[in-house]
């Protein structure tokens, strides 16, 4: 969020962005809520995986679990790749080969998996807090930049961006066709920002009163959508004009702090201080979701193994409960991240982490059908909603909305590949099958 919308700022505007982060936002709430009926009526172990088996298929949880698992195996060294190229802002890599920096990481939060859960809730409670701190005073500032507190303001811009150089960019295409495209494409861009909310079902079985805890749950995740991603996105675009040169710079530049667009509005304001203190805080924000892609990771092959999905000897913990085996396994696959130290291996290694976007799509329609049969399924047994502990707001006809959107994006995400072919002189396949196009904004998305 802090660093990938500058990509998306810079190529479809204040408006459009604000637009696509509001749709997939509320489809994002309508996926929570959904999967929140389910777990307060029964709270199951096994995440949504074991929704997907009990009321659609148990091909259909058995295909869920291994994509979460591949997600999440592939966004670990994604994390770990953006903690080398954090690093570079201060240490550049004639200096240091970024893989030292990896192979540091990758120990580390190996070593913190391995302590147990009650060490990892412990160091991730203090680093989510962090986060949150961090987050909080981000939009502070840009309320205070958007009413002019800047040193090198005159005044205060408010909606003049917006009108000067315009709320929508044109993307691809000139006139409406390409606000439109402009749009959508940042609802691609959108989709890679909330790509983890689902976590909540994660950990249903092993939450505390789940009928009560899970409705909160879901609720601050209302809130959460609301202030830190579409207030954020409104005041990003009320600070940052989207033909700023320095915006330009940002997006291409992956290696510091300089690719957020929030640095770029600090520079324009001209507050001097704030670029290397939000590049530490960024190295944090990275540091703490390889750590939690890795427990989930780990968690998630557990889980396929207690269900027989996986090899019996996956499912061996410890005293203290770890999973070490597939712990192991999980971190082993890690190391994928050191491919991006060589310049032929980023080619192939983007290919890889660019498959999580579908990945979360794939989790987020698995969860939809669900709730679909899960409707139908108490209706035909002749439980109404009025006994039902938490109800969807939005119901069957919510769900059904939300699928056919996320099915939308996910067969149009690459639609880039078809208008730039004849550029090509050839269908290019390989990023309509991957979108290797989006790598760096992926690559560039430390926080979720």
């Amino acid at each position: 969020m802090i660093i990938g919308t500058g990509a998306a700022l810079a190529q479809a505007g204040p408006a459009s962005i604000l637009i696509s982060y509001t749709i997939v936002g509320l489809i994002v709430y309508v996926v929570m809520t959904a999967l929140g009926e389910m777990a307060t009526w029964l709270p199951l172990p096994g995440g949504f995986a074991t929704y997907a088996t009990r009321f659609v298929d148990p091909a259909l949880g058995f295909a869920l679990g291994y994509t979460y698992w591949f997600k999440y195996i592939i966004t670990t060294p994604n994390q770990l790749t953006a903690a080398a190229l954090v690093i570079q802002y201060w240490c550049p890599p004639d200096r240091v080969n970024p893989g030292v920096f990896i192979a540091v990481f990758l120990v580390a939060i190996i070593t913190i998996n391995y302590l147990g859960v009650r060490f990892f809730g412990e160091f991730e409670f203090w680093l989510s807090s962090i986060k949150v701190v961090v987050i909080v005073g981000l939009i502070i500032l840009s309320v205070v930049l958007a009413s002019g507190g800047g040193p090198n303001q005159a005044a205060a811009p408010g909606f003049t961006y917006w009108h000067t150089p315009g709320a929508f960019a044109e993307y691809i295409a000139d006139g409406a066709l390409g606000r439109f495209l402009a749009v959508w494409s940042s609802m691609v861009t959108a989709v890679f920002a909330f790509l983890g909310t689902e976590l909540v079902g994660v950990t249903v079985g092993e939450a505390q009163n789940p009928r009560r805890n899970i409705p909160r749950a879901i609720k601050l995740t209302f809130w959460r959508i609301l202030v830190f991603y579409i207030c954020s996105v409104l005041l990003l675009g009320m600070i940052v004009p989207y033909d700023s040169d320095r915006l330009i710079f940002a997006t291409k530049k992956s290696s510091s702090a300089a690719a957020s667009p929030f640095v770029v509005a600090i520079q324009i304001a001209g507050i001097s201080v704030l670029p290397g203190f939000l590049n530490a805080c960024i190295l944090i924000f990275v540091f703490s979701a390889a750590n939690s892609d890795l427990y989930i990771a780990s968690r998630t092959l557990h889980g396929l193994a207690i269900k027989r999905h996986a090899p019996q000897f996956l499912a061996i913990t410890d005293k203290r409960g770890v999973p070490y085996y597939s712990l192991g396994l999980s971190a082993l696959i890690c190391c994928l991240a050191f491919m991006s130290t060589t310049t032929s291996s980023k080619v192939v290694f983007g290919y890889f982490v660019n498959l999580v976007s579908i990945f979360g799509l794939l989790t987020w329609i698995s969860i939809l059908v669900s709730h679909i049969y899960f409707i139908r399924a108490r209706r035909a047994q002749g439980i109404s909603d009025r006994d039902m502990p938490y109800k969807s707001p939005f119901g069957l006809w919510g769900s059904a909305v939300a699928l056919f959107f996320c099915c939308l994006i996910a067969l149009t995400k690459n639609f880039s590949v078809f208008t730039y072919s004849s550029k090509y002189g050839r269908f290019d396949y390989k990023n309509f099958i991957v979108s290797q196009e989006n790598y760096e904004r992926l690559l560039l998305r430390y926080i979720r």
